[in-house]
């Protein structure tokens, strides 16, 4: 077991690729708090664990809320003893024009996506920096790095998540924390199952053309495949050198 005797916070961990992480890590011999707006898919998630050498536990968290985000890492230090592994994982996808996004939707994947990112992993180094390590993965996007339309503010959020990456790794390497992303191509999550149902057929064709390589790697990525990345970037013996680092796992649409 890759995990064993470890500890993490998963935010977003109830559906999407923070469910499957946070099942991957249990499977791992982690014990894990995922956090999310819903205690009834909470509760689901955990469940998914009880079988699982380690454990899932759940706390019902806004990552927008200063207060709910000290919480959990509070909430996570009470459980286990200790973090080990903050996987900043919540996110939310408004679909939009730059001009027909509204102050208050700018203002909400903001809050989400970069904001609590950012107050997640405050609250926690602290923590880290006591314990002598840790490691922290943001989720990112390749929309981080290359730009569609109709979703400027998400685009612009995860750019601002990969400076953030990049920052807290030369801040806190010192200290024994890696900071690392994962860059996801287009997976088939909850949340872009909506975005791609909400939109017209043919952005299914666009987004698989965005990738040069066809045939296995011509179709949208799953929840699993991200996990594993995840699972990756926390092997503190094996990546030890690795901090600041986008890992993108995109089926070569950065290539391109």
């Amino acid at each position: 077991m890759k995990l064993e005797g470890k500890s993490a916070i998963i935010t977003g961990g109830s559906l999407g690729i923070g469910q499957v992480t946070a099942l991957l890590f249990a499977n791992e011999g982690a014990n894990v708090l995922i956090t999310g707006r819903t205690e009834s898919t909470l509760v689901e998630a955990a469940e998914l664990a009880k079988d699982a050498p380690g454990s899932i536990e759940y706390l019902v968290s806004d990552v927008s809320k200063e207060e709910d985000c000290k919480e959990a890492v509070e909430h996570a230090v009470k459980l286990f003893g200790k973090i080990d592994i903050l996987f900043n994982n919540a996110g939310v996808l408004p679909l939009a024009t730059t001009h027909e996004t509204s102050i208050e939707d700018w203002d909400q994947v903001f809050a989400i996506n970069v904001r609590g990112t950012f107050m997640m992993s405050k609250f926690s180094i602290p923590h880290m920096i006591e314990q002598g390590g840790g490691t922290i993965i943001n989720n990112s996007s390749i929309l981080g790095i290359k730009a569609i339309p109709g979703t400027a503010a998400y685009n612009s959020t995860k750019g601002a998540v990969s400076q953030l990456t990049r920052s807290m790794a030369l801040e806190y390497g010192a200290n024994g924390i890696r900071v690392n992303a994962i860059n996801p191509g287009t997976t088939l999550t909850p949340m872009v199952q909506a975005f791609l149902d909400s939109s017209p057929p043919e952005l299914d064709a666009y987004l698989k053309g965005l990738q040069p390589i066809t045939g296995h790697l011509g179709r949208f990525a799953t929840p699993e495949e991200m996990a594993h990345a995840v699972l990756f970037l926390c092997d503190s013996e094996n990546v030890a050198y690795m901090t600041g680092a986008e890992l993108s796992v995109d089926g070569g649409w950065i290539a391109n």
